[in-house]
């Protein structure tokens, strides 16, 4: 059911410092703009630097090249001056693991020995990379496997981007150099829905979805882009205004007192100063409509009577519903709502007029599900009435 390959051996990351080790500067997570202070720093003559930034840019985001010697348009006294001054690292791969659906999760090692978790989802004609901006999560929701794991660090800009470059890596999906433009993309979407929360994180997930976007490198639009946040509000305006990308709201239940429970940070930013907050996304940002991420929860969140409040409640947003049910790890103090209670919640809100799809589980079998991802070293078994005795359910 699952295979994990040998370890993939690369310099430890630490983005955007210069790696102690050897003095030089990784490329990757660099903005445009940092790029190209970093390169009239090591000695790019001003009337270069803006050629020289378009050139180093696609060798390593569009055709994925990490030596310098192989940027065969740059001249070898340039190529020498980069290799002196800079390095394109990425984490290091310490298991991959494939699902008997094809989902593949990745445990990945950065700086310090710290680990995250990202997860690619193949379907039908597109593919979608799960990728994290935290190692662990501050924001403790009850039902959710990270968040029994403590915040350790935000992750860098670079340690945002390589995640998705070692996906492509892995997919073989990088063009040969010099020929067209490689064919359908299997990474043709990314969610920021791994390991913790994006907007507590926001100056490097800003800077690494610029790196992503950016149309002569890795080039995926912002509309390939989604953003899960358990409800962060003072940062959800300045998201539309600086990545402009999709937003899914971790919302999972209609009351103050449930969703207290359930996501805590509602105790800070209540349901209505939420959805306050959203009733200006769409056109701050020009997005279609917000997502609403919803777990389904036997006995706590999936009543007809949650179904008709959810409706309520978003009244006016353009938005659609993704039911998901949940996803157990081993401890948790929840249930999986009954199927067809699922789907008679999805029918209220469906005839309400929402797009309501019940997400299918993915990856359930090597813990690459929702709600699932935590740091191997972090896999501590809490019993069931230690978790519940933690979270007051």
């Amino acid at each position: 059911m699952t295979e994990a390959s040998a370890p993939i051996t690369q310099d430890v990351l630490t983005l955007p410092r210069k790696l102690p080790q050897t003095g030089r500067t990784n490329i990757v997570g660099l903005t445009r703009e940092q790029l190209r202070a970093a390169l009239v720093a090591a000695g790019t003559p001003e009337r270069q630097v803006k050629m020289r930034v378009g050139q180093v840019w696609q060798w390593v985001y569009h055709w994925g090249v990490r030596d310098f010697a192989a940027m065969t348009n740059l001249a070898k006294d340039y190529r020498a001056l980069l290799a002196e001054h800079f390095s394109i690292d990425l984490p290091e791969v310490v298991t991959r693991q494939v699902s008997a659906d094809g989902t593949r999760k990745y445990l990945l090692r950065i700086a310090g020995g710290h680990e995250v978790e990202a997860v690619y989802i193949p379907e039908e004609g597109r593919g979608t990379l799960c990728i994290s901006s935290q190692v662990g999560c501050t924001l403790t929701c009850s039902f959710c496997h990270t968040g029994t794991q403590k915040l350790v660090r935000n992750l860098t800009a670079g340690e945002i981007v390589g995640q998705v470059m070692l996906a492509r890596d892995d997919l073989g999906e990088w063009p040969e150099p010099g020929t067209g433009s490689g064919g359908d993309r299997l990474v043709s979407n990314i969610v920021l829905m791994g390991m913790g929360e994006p907007l507590y994180n926001f100056d490097n997930v800003r800077d690494a979805m610029r790196v992503v976007m950016d149309g002569e490198g890795i080039a995926l639009g912002r509309r390939r882009i989604t953003l899960s946040t358990s409800g962060v509000v003072p940062e959800i305006a300045r998201t539309a205004e600086e990545i402009g990308c999709q937003l899914a709201i971790s919302f999972h239940a209609t009351t103050d007192e449930v969703r207290d429970r359930l996501v805590p940070i509602n105790k800070k930013w209540n349901i209505a100063t939420l959805l306050g907050a959203l009733r200006d996304y769409p056109k701050l940002s020009n997005s279609e409509r917000i997502t609403f991420e919803y777990v389904m929860l036997k006995g706590v969140n999936d009543s007809d009577a949650d179904a008709r409040r959810l409706v309520r409640l978003i009244a006016g947003i353009p938005a659609k519903i993704n039911l998901i049910p949940f996803n157990e790890w081993p401890g948790a103090p929840y249930e999986r709502s009954d199927w067809e209670r699922i789907e008679a919640f999805a029918d209220i809100v469906y005839n309400a007029g929402y797009a309501s799809p019940i997400r299918t589980p993915r990856g359930e079998d090597i813990m690459a599900a929702c709600g699932q991802l935590k740091s191997a070293t972090e896999r501590a078994r809490k019993s069931r009435a230690d978790i519940a005795a933690e979270t007051g359910h």
